[in-house]
């Protein structure tokens, strides 16, 4: 009675949906009709130009200086642009009858101001010169309402010059900021550069990467935005250039609003007994920062996010599954509950404290055909699996930065986390060989239940002596780690040909991993000029591992586990201590930054195990030459190219060099290599970004690539019965390569606002190692281009096309295959209206086809998402929500490595409707001093 009441209500729900769109559906095609045509005649419209060139007193052109035009009655911005390198800048705008105030404003200068009177024709302003502060002082400079200001290494944007929807995020409030790109994943690209951190006033707000500040963070609070290169935090105390490709953004809340309270509470049940919750409170008080988050669900959205269309919902343009198109594979019941705390508690002082709660169960059902490639002939497996997995885990974790004087900063990060996770696996496997012959069939059902707690720790000291450009440094660095586990294990494993006899096992399985790692540096840096500085350090690194594995038949009598099974049983250690001592140098001249570093690695490395009543133990010595070259060289303060090379290594791990027999599986037996010798390699990458300010277009060139002199591989080899006997080995010559590029372009014209983006990825990689005492080699080449365009109708209409095209080939030497392809299409479009009035009408449509997917796997599917919602009493938002309209979602794909392709599909989420009530509020005090 239950089940039939939900499915007619669904269905009634469906019936009104559908009505409510089938009414509306003219209007919405008109609307957009009239805006597409009035966005095509805006172009159509006469416009004028502002020109000029920006200078010193002594004629020294003026790079970077902005140059904006505002309305006289409410100071708005209507259009913006830069100075070039020659101090040249072009402002171009509508034509239009009314006055507009011209300022020109550059750091450390005055600001220059007119009126514009009647915008008929082309303004010529020749050569406007800026008088230098006699005395530059931070509240003067801070004052000032330029929409962009470059200082240095750092990008500042006004957020109050950008017009934003009211109660906009801060992720709508980055959208709007030249040069930065937010794609369907959440990646943020500022000029071409990846945004790796998001900070709230120099601290992050939860998570470094910033995902729950740009989703909740009301945008009103936001008074700057700063864009700089991400440095480390020796980098930015001895005042180091960057030698990163990411760029990091730090929110400066206004101080007027810096003190009250704003928070959201959501609630939301639907169909299949979906449902959703989430909360967020805040509270600011000058330093002071509290926040509290927690989210509870069982639609996939694994972390916390309160999307303001989609809240919770997956799949689409909220990344609260995985981030990308469909759902992952399984479905997830989550809670999740934190709370922050950043505050100074005296002068010099920083601190932010954070906890987490996790908990999770994910019920999973998986079917998996695998194809493994041999020099003559293949196996072909398929499989089947069930399982269910409980998980719980705290985090604390602690950032304390203390400027004891002037000179002398202290850095102290400790953070601990604990776990326990259960879980129960159900699996079927039949593998045939290239005549179609069944080899091998096995089933296993086993329980595990782990409980592991990790402690890191990271303590810095930095010193700064008197002479300018004296630095030293020391760092330590600790983790330590203890997993244990306890396996029931039930499994039957049956070879239908060849002589390996059947393997039937019912054991229990207990496991100690314990991991202790301790690093510590020293780096003492000298001027030698103004432009140059040595640099000396010494790092030293020692590491120490054990794995005790006991494992304990079933007897027949009384049904216990008390037969010792020595076979499958063994205990191992690895200790290593390593000494790098390196010397380098640092200089800037000019826009150019150079540094490089040398020195040798020494490392000791002793491995011990205990297997079948018999000792064995091996150490090993390395001697292994690194180093480093980075180089910066700014073309102007909107592009720059950057190139590092760097000389590394892997040593091999115990299990990988000692000669014992790992008989977990029962289908692979893997021993260790005691001649392995350690993977050396040489990195190099080069980046080159660019952004013209002036277009509101820039583009970004990234090529990388990574040469193995020696490589650690595995090497297989298979019997009759399709039992794989596996070791490691060395190889030479292989090597990856990455090139990268994205354009993009912004276009406003009134109301309308157009963006454009293109980007390219493309792979090659050369990969060896050894089937049947036989070497190979695959050859793997990826491509993938990708196309976006953005279209918005001042805050009444947004839409996002996306479309992004994967090529995959490989082509094998020496296997039965002599090559492999796929492709894959995806697009992806976003469509938003906020008309009329307190409506939000959104719609996430998405088609995915995956070319050379096999068997019973469906090869393209549908997912349409969609969102209703209106806003009432100010504060009130409801919601309905339908997740995949054509329940057609699935989870399928295809890998192609070196040695195999794997075609799998998993269980997902299906078509659920979501009904919800959304709470907002907020309570600053506006301090006007």
């Amino acid at each position: 009675m239950i089940k039939t009441f939900k499915f007619h209500a669904l269905f009634f729900h469906l019936i009104l949906l559908n009505k409510f769109f089938s009414i509306r559906s003219r209007i919405k095609m008109l609307h957009f009709f009239v805006f597409f045509l009035y966005s095509i005649s805006s172009f159509a419209q006469k416009s004028t130009v502002i020109s000029g060139k920006v200078v010193t007193e002594k004629d020294s052109p003026i790079e970077s200086a902005t140059i904006y035009l505002m309305h006289p009655k409410d100071f708005s911005i209507v259009v913006y642009t830069l100075s070039d390198k020659n101090g040249h800048f072009r402002l171009e705008t509508k034509s239009g009858s009314q006055n507009n105030i011209l300022k020109i404003s550059a750091e450390g200068y005055l600001e220059f101001s007119d009126t514009i009177e009647k915008r008929t024709q082309n303004i010529d302003l020749g050569v406007v010169r800026l008088m230098k502060y006699d005395v530059e002082l931070d509240e003067v400079i801070i004052k000032n309402d330029a929409p962009i200001r470059i200082k240095k290494d750092t990008i500042e944007f006004n957020a109050s010059s950008f017009k934003l929807r009211p109660d906009a995020n801060v992720e709508a409030l980055l959208k709007e900021l030249p040069g930065v790109t937010i794609d369907m994943d959440k990646k943020i690209m500022v000029n071409g550069k990846k945004v790796n951190q998001v900070l709230v006033n120099g601290k992050p707000f939860f998570d470094a990467d910033g995902k729950i500040a740009l989703q909740n963070l009301p945008a009103e609070l936001i008074k700057k935005v700063q864009v700089s290169d991400t440095k480390t935090k020796e980098q930015e105390f001895t005042k180091q250039a960057s030698t990163s490709e990411n760029v990091s953004i730090n929110l400066t809340i206004d101080k007027k609003k810096n003190k009250g309270f704003f928070g959201k509470l959501l609630g939301g049940y639907g169909s299949s007994e979906r449902y959703e919750s989430s909360a967020l409170l805040s509270y600011f008080k000058d330093k002071r920062r509290v926040s509290f988050l927690a989210s509870s669900n069982n639609i996939n959205a694994s972390g916390f996010s309160m999307n303001e269309v989609f809240d919770n919902m997956g799949g689409g343009r909220n990344d609260g599954s995985d981030g990308s198109f469909g759902s992952r594979g399984g479905i997830t019941k989550s809670n999740m509950i934190g709370i922050s705390y950043t505050d100074e508690w005296f002068k010099g002082e920083s601190t932010d404290l954070n906890y987490y709660f996790n908990n999770s169960n994910t019920d999973n059902t998986n079917k998996t055909s695998e194809l493994t490639l041999l020099p003559t002939g293949s196996l072909l497996s398929k499989s089947a699996s069930k399982s269910d997995q409980d998980f719980n885990r705290h985090n604390v974790s602690l950032n304390f930065e203390y400027k004891v004087s002037p000179s002398i900063k202290v850095f102290f990060a400790p953070a601990i986390q604990t776990g326990k996770t259960v879980s129960v696996n159900a699996f079927d496997r039949k593998t045939w060989d290239e005549n179609n012959q069944l080899i091998n069939s096995s089933n296993s059902f086993n329980t595990t239940q782990s409980n592991n707690t990790n402690f890191r720790n990271n303590l810095r000291f930095f010193l700064n002596a008197k002479k300018e450009g004296r630095y030293f440094t020391a760092s330590f660095e600790n983790e330590n780690s203890r997993n244990d586990l306890d396996s029931k294990v039930n499994s039957l494993t049956v070879f239908a040909e060849g002589t390996s006899p059947d393997d039937l096992r019912n054991q229990n399985v207990t496991q100690k991993n314990n991991r202790d790692k301790y690093i510590g540096n020293l780096q003492y840096f000298e001027p030698v000029t103004d432009s140059l500085r040595l640099n000396f350090s010494v790092i030293t690194d020692y590491e120490k591992t054990s794995d005790d594995k006991k494992t304990f038949d079933r007897n027949g009598q009384d049904m216990e586990y008390d037969v010792f099974n020595e076979s499958l049983s063994n205990f191992n250690s690895f200790n290593s201590f390593g000494v790098n001592p390196k010397v380098g140098f640092s200089m800037s001249i000019k826009k150019l930054d150079l540094s490089a570093s040398a020195g040798t690695s020494v490392i000791r490395t002793e491995n011990h195990a205990f297997y079948l009543n018999e000792t064995i133990d091996l150490n090993k010595n390395y001697f292994i030459p690194n180093g480093t070259i980075s180089a910066n060289y700014s073309i102007s303060q909107s592009q720059s190219v950057l190139m590092m090379y760097e000389r590394k290594y892997t040593i091999p791990s115990g299990n990988q060099v000692l000669a014992v027999a790992d008989l977990d599986n029962p289908l692979v037996v893997r021993t260790g290599n005691p001649n392995l010798k350690a993977s050396t390699f040489h990195f190099l990458q080069t980046g080159f970004s660019s952004y013209n300010f002036e277009s509101d277009s820039g583009y970004f060139l990234h090529f990388s690539t990574t040469y193995f002199d020696n490589q650690i591989v595995g090497a297989s080899a298979y019997n009759s019965s399709g039992k794989q006997i596996s070791t490691f080995d060395n190889v030479e010559g292989t090597y990856d390569m990455l090139l990268a590029g994205e354009w993009n372009k912004r276009i406003k014209k009134d109301v309308n606002t157009f963006g454009l983006r293109f980007s390219l990825y493309a792979n090659y990689n050369l990969n060896k190692g050894f089937t049947n005492n036989q070497l190979y080699e695959a050859k793997a080449f990826r491509l993938n281009p990708g196309f976006g365009f953005t279209y918005e109708y001042g805050e009444l209409l947004n839409i996002q096309p996306y479309y992004n095209f994967t090529y995959n080939d490989i082509r094998y030497n020496n296997t039965s295959l002599s090559s492999t392809s796929n492709t894959t299409h995806n697009f992806n479009v976003e469509i938003t209206n906020f008309w009329p009035k307190n409506w939000v009408f959104g719609n996430d449509f998405g088609y995915n086809y995956n070319s050379n997917i096999s068997g019973p796997y469906k090869r393209d599917f549908y997912l349409w998402n969609t969102s209703l919602s209106y806003k009432f009493a100010k504060q009130f938002t409801f919601k309905v929500k339908v997740y995949d309209l054509l329940n057609q979602n699935q989870s399928t794909s295809r890998t192609i490595t070196s040695t195999a392709v794997v075609d799998s599909e998993s269980n997902v989420l299906k078509r659920y409707v979501m009904f919800s009530l959304l709470y907002k509020f907020k309570n600053f005090v506006t301090n006007e001093s």
